[in-house]
């Protein structure tokens, strides 16, 4: 277990670097997760080894969500405050984002031919 979680740690901080080192705007979790999915990819072993634990993660993530209810929580004032306005963002940001989702996928779809244009 201890070698698995080493290597997922390894691969963030690799990310973390070349994020940081490169001034990329993409996170350096998200980085070190492309450079795992590739390497895993290219490596059954490294699959194999990193399997069980990945799956133990993913069976309690739950929890690590606990610190983020703890912050909300500790900041209901300002909450309070501001929730209209964080509501009607997240619900125009939500509509956008489908929107253009929608979009994207209709001008994929005719680029690759997969739509007639009826």
């Amino acid at each position: 277990m201890v070698p698995a979680l080493s290597i997922i740690f390894v691969f963030q901080l690799v990310g973390e670097v070349i994020s940081r080192g490169l001034h990329l705007p993409l996170p350096g979790p998200v980085l070190g997760m492309l450079g795992m999915v590739v390497a895993i990819s290219a490596s059954e072993k490294l699959r194999d080894l990193i399997r069980p634990v990945a799956q133990g993660l993913l069976a309690h993530l739950s929890l690590l969500f606990v610190p983020a209810g703890v912050g909300v929580v500790a900041h209901m004032p300002t909450l309070m405050a501001h929730g209209p306005a964080l509501a009607i963002a997240l619900v125009v940001s939500t509509l956008l984002a489908i929107v253009v989702g929608a979009i994207a996928f209709s001008l994929a779809a005719k680029l690759v031919g997969s739509v007639s244009d009826d």
